[in-house]
């Protein structure tokens, strides 16, 4: 009878812990670390080439929809890990990738999850990152999706992204899309 009391012994202790470490509501979140850092916005355009053929993709199919189960390809799921680049061709100066995923979520439409970070390694934001996650309704002239966060000079990043197709090759499957980024960061 001793382990089960010690055991619960134990997991309220370390519960009663990390409850007293979590501020509660109404305190203020000590914000010393950050210097005198004033929030700020930044916006920068990026191109976002999704390769799906040939012999070197960015987006891999993760997950494909039952045939003739939806005309939206609800249920598709790809990774991605895509080169961002200041220009619409491929051969423009990359400054970073875009990677994690996108699915088909929407049965009505042809509407995507995106769920990505932006990784910058190039210029004054090497090392940091933003994260994009949301609805891309893909046949919208612009889509707007929420920045939700991010690292480096990003830290604390909020905002939104919109995206326009600059070109969607229907042979091949392959898309550049100019992405407009508005940051708040510190």
């Amino acid at each position: 009878m001793a382990k089960p009391i010690s055991f619960f012994f134990l997991l309220v202790s370390s519960l009663t812990l990390t409850l007293t470490l979590i501020p509660t509501k109404g305190e203020a979140l000590d914000q010393g670390f950050l210097g005198n850092k004033k929030e700020k916005l930044t916006h920068f355009r990026a191109y976002w080439h999704d390769i799906v053929n040939g012999q070197d993709p960015s987006s891999v199919l993760i997950m494909n929809p039952p045939k003739n189960y939806s005309s939206t390809g609800f249920g598709l799921v790809r990774m991605i890990d895509n080169p961002l680049t200041l220009g619409p061709k491929l051969s423009s100066k990359m400054v970073g990738r875009a990677q994690g995923l996108y699915a088909a979520s929407s049965k009505e439409e042809v509407g995507l999850l995106m769920a990505m970070n932006f990784a910058f390694f190039d210029g004054k934001y090497n090392g940091s990152t933003i994260t994009v996650f949301g609805r891309n309704p893909v046949f919208e002239k612009v889509r707007e999706m929420p920045v939700i966060g991010g690292s480096g000079l990003f830290r604390f990043a909020r905002g939104y992204v919109q995206a326009r197709t600059h070109e969607f090759d229907t042979k091949t499957g392959n898309a550049v899309v100019e992405y407009n980024c508005y940051v708040l960061h510190y």
